[in-house]
């Protein structure tokens, strides 16, 4: 279709995939974008939930940072070895299941899923919510702009994973280096002050302290800097995105993604500690973003602090171009197993997984929908996900090089296993710390859909075990197949029809329903026109069945007369031949009954298998003769009326 074209672009060959595939620069633009924006909001979760205890937050602001950032790195190098170790993708899931059997890979594939369409919603309403705080007129629009974002991704994922990777390279390293240039600055000022740099712009004052610091609130403070580790394991989902060789790119990708984001965790962190920036009441008329706030602190609220904001509401609205990069391959390896529809391993005219992005996007814009835009509280959710992820991956690992029995994995074993410990406590901690906000709905979400997925795979296993051979092909001489053709009128698809059936068996059955104030007479009309060709042809006659239906009904006769036949032919296949008229247009099919599509659609749900469906289609000409021969009538109208 030449439109598909223009929008979606031409179609490509199985034999332009490694031409499609991403290298270090835009891979990072790609499966990054969840990891590098998480600087924005990570630091600033975890300064939120120590708003009560006022400027003593800023003491441990630090240290909660740089716990996030040591269990960060350990992911990091478990992801390094899980790439190496299974460069087909897939990352949590294809690890688990390998190691920790098909039900724990399961369950990472139920987290991963989680975390993905979390990630879209969250994602784009913080980008949404950041423009609107910024102008305020747009806020009756909020829901129009997050579906406006949503569709824009969605599109351009849709295009190809590499024309997606150019066109967010912009953003991405907008967004790195403007945050970059000003962690830089802030540091040099900090370290040349003594400790004290004199703020460009003086950020608001910290609000009194009415609770004390405690492990609990500390606890929820590290749970909710957590957050910034989310969309680490991307780049492991898509190893076979990137081109040649895979391993070494994914892994240059995965360590300028995670080598960014400490920096930047850690940046921020401490200049927020040495220009004494405390987190705003979010929702508040005097909220401010931490990054707000920093930028102006130390670069003044000249025109590079309105470029690093604008950098950093892009790359919060396409933070969700991760999850479109991932989910419909992770989608893809789980529907190999089984445990989705098969139909999502299928690539569309782009080399991309369509199924999965379009799923993605119903999902997303469903919760934007219900939550109208505003998905602020789904935040704490993302870690659920993602530290369940981590946990099952790396204990999946400590079991591979077990199984593997190399010579020096003693280093490998242990890096894992304290990378599951660290990662497992850490997911506790957040279940325990949100459970009222809003964790127990992961809590109940993923064993739904791990159900669900269970069901999926139970059936395509019956489907497989009743398609199953028991020994080689058994080919029996074959019985004569019954040909059963329904017919209302005597034409010429009538004509078209009989042909058939004659060429399948000799022992045809017509079937004529004969209706109140029918407009033909068949039996008439047959002896007339078929039984002398017939007669001529040297053919068996047909069986003529007229079926009688005082309700008008010419559907359900018809099949009570095949079910009939069927059950007093147990050994023999019968044909059904249905003839259809097709039309030039689609809208013409209006204009014509639906029994031939209602009654092939009620052979197949209910007939057995010994039915055999035969599609007898006449196509009508084109609507150009019968424009020509309208034309005509109407220009000899006027003489005909002179006369």
């Amino acid at each position: 279709m030449r439109w598909l074209d223009l929008v979606l672009g031409r179609p490509l060959a199985s034999s332009e995939d490694k031409e499609e595939r991403v290298g270090v620069i835009p891979g990072v633009s790609v499966f990054g974008l969840d990891a590098l924006s998480s600087a924005a909001y990570g630091p600033e979760a975890a300064l939120t939930v120590l708003i009560p205890v006022g400027t003593a937050g800023l003491l441990f602001g630090l240290p909660i940072t740089i716990a996030v950032s040591v269990i960060l790195a350990i992911v990091y190098l478990s992801y390094r070895q899980t790439i190496a170790a299974y460069p087909n993708g897939a990352g949590s899931y294809t690890v688990a299941k390998e190691n920790l059997g098909s039900r724990a890979g399961l369950l990472a594939a139920v987290a991963l899923m989680i975390d993905y369409t979390l990630n879209v919603a969250v994602g784009i309403s913080a980008g949404v919510g950041a423009i609107v705080s910024a102008a305020p007129g747009l806020q009756p629009y909020t829901l129009l702009l997050c579906l406006a974002i949503l569709a824009a991704l969605a599109y351009m994922n849709l295009r190809g994973l590499r024309e997606a990777g150019l066109a967010f390279v912009p953003p991405t390293y907008l967004f790195v280096g403007c945050l970059g240039l000003v962690i830089l600055i802030g540091v040099f000022r900090t370290l040349t002050s003594g400790g004290h740099p004199q703020a460009a712009v003086a950020p608001p004052p910290a609000p009194q302290a009415h609770e004390q610091i405690t492990l609990w609130l500390f606890l929820k403070a590290f749970a909710a800097g957590c957050t910034a580790m989310t969309g680490v394991e991307a780049v492991s989902n898509g190893v076979q995105a990137f081109k040649e060789p895979p391993v070494p790119s994914a892994r240059k990708t995965l360590t300028f993604i995670v080598g960014i984001l400490i920096l930047l965790l850690i940046g921020v962190a401490f200049l927020v500690r040495s220009y004494g920036i405390t987190a705003t009441e979010p929702g508040s008329p005097q909220y401010q973003s931490i990054l707000s706030m920093m930028t102006q602190a130390v670069v003044g609220r000249g025109i590079f602090y309105y470029i690093t904001m604008v950098a950093v509401l892009l790359v919060l609205c396409l933070s969700a171009n991760t999850s479109f990069a991932d989910f419909p391959r992770v989608c893809r390896t789980i529907a190999q197993d089984g445990y989705l529809p098969y139909s999502f391993t299928v690539r569309g005219r782009r080399l991309v997984f369509t199924e999965g992005i379009l799923v993605l996007t119903v999902l997303s814009g469903a919760l934007l929908i219900c939550f109208n835009g505003v998905t602020d509280k789904l935040i704490p959710l993302f870690a659920v996900g993602a530290f369940l992820a981590f946990t099952l991956s790396q204990a999946g690992m400590v079991m591979h090089w077990l199984k593997l029995k190399q010579p020096g994995m003693t280093s490998s074993v242990a890096m894992n296993a304290i990378g599951a410990i660290a990662t497992g406590i850490t997911f506790l901690i957040v279940i325990v710390t949100k459970f009222h906000e809003g964790a127990w709905v992961v809590l109940l979400v993923i064993p739904g859909l791990y159900l669900f997925m269970l069901t999926i795979h139970r059936h395509y296993t019956q489907i497989a075990e009743e398609l199953a051979l028991s020994g080689p092909v058994d080919l029996p001489q074959p019985l004569p197949m019954i040909a059963v053709l329904p017919l209302m009128n005597v034409n010429s698809l009538a004509e078209r029809a009989l042909r058939i059936a004659y060429s399948l068996s000799d022992e045809v059955k017509v079937v004529h329903v004969q209706c109140e104030n029918s407009p033909s007479d068949f039996p008439r009309e047959w002896d007339e026109n078929v039984r002398p060709a017939i007669t001529e042809a040297k053919l068996a006659e047909p069986e003529m069945i007229i079926l009688e239906s005082p309700y008008r009904h010419v559907v359900a006769p018809t099949l009570s007369y095949i079910w009939r036949l069927e059950k007093d032919n147990p050994d023999r296949s019968i044909a059904v031949l249905i003839p259809q008229l097709i039309e030039s247009h689609w809208y013409y099919s209006f204009l014509h009954n639906q029994r031939a599509a209602i009654m092939r659609t009620v052979l197949l749900m209910k007939g057995l298998n010994r039915i055999v469906i035969v599609n007898v289609p006449w196509h009508i000409e084109k609507r150009e003769k019968v424009r020509q021969a309208t034309k005509q009538i109407w220009d000899k109208l006027p003489a005909r009326l002179d006369n």
